[in-house]
């Protein structure tokens, strides 16, 4: 096996050590020479490995002292912070701060949004809300996520501008999971479809303000019924 394949497994195998918890943060890694009996590989490459996710931000390298793992918050690669997001054992934080970025973010969009939107694009918003209530209403959850994100999208879209929904691409995943994680839960259910109802009238006035306040609005309560329902904080 190519040595460079090599090198991605064992990074990759530690990267799922860390993000399940076997090495929280400020724990050390195991040696060198620890990693290369576990891995059955060279020195070098457990070194390059390990380098791989220094440069990720994951890890930090003090010389003499080994190889510490960072706080979620210092990590610079958006896969692996999107592999905590998903996979890490009760990662509060992460899943905390993915809420922070689509508050940010969708916030904006729905106000672009609300100037640019479509006939059409309401259209498909208010099958989506419709779809979400009939699912609702048989504890549906995989077709209530379904119709949650694609509401979501539509509004993205709607906003017209091509980096929104290109920086979104990536979570697409992550934001599947936690939506199924949440939508377990009826009362989450009940409140996302009282606030996609009010999001979808705002964009149908036209009304870039009313837009934002709304999706702000829903925000804020994903944010309330993560933390109380899922959370417990």
């Amino acid at each position: 096996m190519a040595r460079q394949s090599l090198v991605g497994m064992v990074s990759d195998d530690l990267l799922n050590r860390i993000v399940s918890g076997e090495f929280p943060p400020g724990s050390t890694l195991p040696g060198e020479l620890e990693l290369t009996a576990q891995h059955e590989v060279s020195r070098m490459t457990v070194r390059e490995a390990v380098k791989t996710l220094e440069a990720q931000g994951v890890v930090r390298i003090e010389r003499g002292r080994g190889t510490y793992v960072n706080e979620l918050r210092r990590w610079t690669s958006m896969g692996a912070v999107l592999r905590a997001a998903a996979e890490g054992e009760n990662d509060a934080t992460a899943a905390v701060q993915l809420i922070e970025l689509r508050r940010m973010l969708e916030s904006g969009a729905a106000e672009l949004a609300a100037r640019r939107i479509t006939a059409e694009e309401l259209e498909s918003m208010l099958e989506h809300v419709t779809a979400m209530g009939e699912a609702h209403a048989a504890n549906d959850v995989g077709r209530f996520v379904e119709a949650d994100l694609a509401f979501h999208d539509v509004i993205l879209h709607a906003s017209g501008n091509v980096f929104v929904a290109v920086l979104f691409a990536p979570l697409s995943h992550v934001l599947s999971a936690r939506r199924a994680q949440t939508s377990k839960i009826v009362q989450i259910q009940a409140n996302a479809l009282r606030e996609h109802a009010q999001i979808l009238e705002a964009l149908a006035s036209g009304d870039p303000e009313r837009a934002r306040l709304a999706m702000d609005s829903h925000m804020a309560q994903t944010m309330s019924d993560l933390k109380t329902y899922v959370l417990h904080i």
